[in-house]
């Protein structure tokens, strides 16, 4: 079962589709709508605007229920840890239907709580295809997440990405940037060393 990208452009995030799996909705409907009678859950990896921006509207198109990590889900409704108004807008004001937690499954997704970014960020690990959605935990370029935010920890991302590096990872998909299809822990292992190294 292939990972289906949706580019999310220079502000907002990217989007993914496995099954019938959304992963993120700050893309607009419009990009999702080919697909909405496919889509029957949305995950968030986490509570910032850029990523949740659309939710209200493509649940709703989708008919689909809505998922994020419960310390994540206060930032649906708060501007504060939403920071919608970086985007100059207010949060979704959105509550999801229900909680995903650590080794939680959703179809053939494996649910992985990578707390650092945000309290509640989480990854979404595909075993069977070696591909792993990071959300804005590490992206493709050996960079990742800011830990400055509301509620983030440098010290817990450091351990995300630690367990995120015992992975075996062929796709990396995240939440910003290009996906690679190839040499997914070389990139993991690149934003390990980063942060330690020079934000040690």
């Amino acid at each position: 079962m292939p990972v289906q990208w949706i580019p999310g452009g220079p502000i907002f995030a990217n989007s993914y589709i496995i099954g019938n799996v959304l992963v993120d909705a700050g893309v607009l409907p419009m990009a999702i709508e080919p697909y909405k009678n496919e889509i029957s859950t949305v995950i968030l990896t986490h509570c910032h605007f850029d990523h949740t921006a659309r939710i209200k509207e493509i649940a709703h198109m989708c008919k689909a229920k809505v998922a994020i990590h419960k310390n994540d889900a206060a930032g649906l409704i708060d501007d504060t840890r939403s920071l919608s108004f970086h985007f100059g807008s207010r949060s979704p004001a959105f509550v999801p239907q229900f909680f995903v937690t650590d080794g939680d499954s959703i179809g053939d997704l494996q649910i992985l709580h990578t707390p650092g970014h945000t309290p509640g960020s989480i990854c979404l690990f595909f075993e069977s295809e070696q591909a792993l959605i990071s959300g804005d935990t590490v992206f493709t370029d050996g960079g990742f997440g800011r830990y400055d935010f509301p509620g983030g920890s440098k010290a817990e991302l450091s351990s995300s990405i630690d367990r995120l590096s015992g992975l075996n990872i062929k796709g990396l998909y995240p939440g910003h940037g290009v996906p690679v299809v190839n040499g997914g822990s070389g990139h993991v292992d690149a934003a390990q060393k980063l942060l330690k190294s020079c934000y040690g």
